[in-house]
């Protein structure tokens, strides 16, 4: 990837804002799943004591990952089900190929994966003949229209219904014009019935894996997994190796919180536990690391590890609201897309798609702190010489300048002066991109300095 001033996150984030309007609903649609969630946690007096427990949980266990994994591996051998290793993408989708292309699978129909689209496994099977339906509503809209998803768990947030009604006319013949979001999801429905029963295999992501039973945990809302993997006789399901808890009751924790947290339901509609293969049929598990032992070595990104995808830290994200999925350099968007593939973007900007305000932090229900996170990225990047463009001509001297006090008191006089004579007219275009739209500041009389020492002093 270029690191050009193209591809750096407040580029792509200036594209997405040329659209007023789409920024407003975004961000309003986004805000309202934020609010949902509240209402849902607030229900709970319990609430934080499961946040802490779900945070202590998930520590737990990635303290004691081998022993969890192989514990896992281990009951479920015993439970008919094959077990596979992959240490990154590739040989992820090198597996899953192979057990497909022995069945001679022509068509797999899949639930929504977060794992699968950091392998970029779609585009690897459809190069080698094999034709892969995503059956989550929202990824088959983006799949129709040959997008990404742009969040996490509703990934077709950016779009409006009438792009959809567009979309769903072209690809499934629905009546022009009809955007009337009960028509277009019956007629979703009966067009992914079809995959369904055409389907040779099923391909889940995986919420829980559950290492004392050897089963692994399905959340969706619409059923597809379900449909998915009680027809065709082979079916896959892949996972993170920090997908793992130890047992039943540390599944229910993070099933009480995950729903709330992303949507504000008490639980998703269909919670499904698979623990063996049909009769005739084959399971497999493809247990993938992928960059997750290495992010495990530093203290700071493992807690990324704790996080459990509900989206809740997007849905409150004052950048990602307003800069859209597409504007991150990389395949998760948002304040967990920083924490956990900043080192994957070669613009290294996304540490800087964030205000450090913590409202991320304060709503993760397994306690991530994503805030301290991404600020240890920036440093990071910063260590490594590998400031974003622009920043790393500017910003040592913004640290010079700052470091001086007799300098920062000097400009901060000038500037309470200048706000106090001259028009906002001759100040604004100093503001740049951040006065745009906002108006500039009343100028106090005096710096906090001088008023602590004259009143507190």
């Amino acid at each position: 990837m270029s690191t050009s001033k193209s591809n750096v996150h407040a580029h792509k984030a200036e594209i997405f804002c040329k659209d007023e309007s789409r920024v407003d609903w975004h961000s309003k649609a986004l805000w309202m799943l934020r609010e949902k969630r509240d209402r849902a946690a607030g229900s709970l007096p319990e609430w934080e004591q499961l946040r802490q427990i779900g945070s202590e949980m998930k520590l737990h266990t990635l303290t004691h990952l081998t022993e969890y994994l192989e514990e896992f591996e281990k009951n479920c051998t015993a439970n008919n089900i094959k077990v596979h290793w992959a240490k990154d993408g590739a040989e992820h989708n090198k597996i899953v190929h192979q057990i497909l292309a022995k069945h001679q699978v022509k068509k797999v129909v899949k639930s929504k994966s977060m794992l699968t689209e950091e392998c970029h496994m779609n585009p690897y099977l459809e190069d080698r003949g094999i034709e892969v339906i995503d059956t989550d509503l929202g990824e088959r809209i983006i799949q129709l229209a040959k997008m990404p998803p742009s969040h996490i768990v509703v990934p077709a947030i950016h779009m409006k219904k009438e792009e959809v009604g567009d979309l769903f006319h072209e690809k499934l013949g629905t009546d022009a014009g009809a955007s009337d979001p009960l028509y277009l999801t019956r007629a979703a429905r009966r067009h992914l019935r079809e995959q369904f029963l055409s389907a040779d295999a099923a391909m889940t992501g995986v919420n829980m894996a559950v290492a004392d039973k050897g089963a692994v945990v399905v959340c969706t809302n619409e059923g597809n997994a379900d449909m998915g993997a009680n027809l065709p006789k082979l079916q896959l399901h892949s996972m993170g190796i920090d997908k793992v808890v130890p047992d039943l009751d540390s599944a229910a924790v993070l099933l009480r919180t995950l729903a709330r947290n992303a949507t504000g339901q008490p639980i998703t509609t269909y919670s499904s536990f698979y623990r063996g293969p049909q009769q005739g049929g084959e399971m497999h598990v493809i247990i993938v690391d992928n960059g997750r032992t290495e992010m495990l070595k530093d203290k700071i990104l493992a807690e990324s590890l704790k996080c459990i995808r509900c989206g809740g830290c997007l849905n409150t994200c004052p950048v990602y609201r307003r800069s859209g999925g597409y504007s991150y350099n990389y395949t998760i968007p948002g304040p967990i897309g920083i924490a956990v593939g900043a080192q994957n973007d070669d613009t290294n900007s996304i540490p800087w798609a964030c205000t450090l305000c913590g409202s991320c932090s304060y709503v993760c229900p397994t306690k991530v702190p994503l805030d301290k996170i991404i600020h240890h990225h920036r440093r990071l990047k910063s260590e490594a010489g590998k400031l974003p463009y622009g920043k790393s001509s500017y910003m040592p001297l913004v640290g010079k300048f700052m470091a001086s006090e007799t300098a920062l008191n000097c400009s901060m006089g000038i500037a309470r002066t200048a706000l106090k004579i001259l028009p906002g007219s001759v100040l604004k275009p100093f503001s740049g991109a951040w006065g745009k739209y906002r108006e500039l500041p009343v100028a106090p009389n005096s710096s906090f300095e001088a008023w602590f020492k004259k009143n507190r002093g």
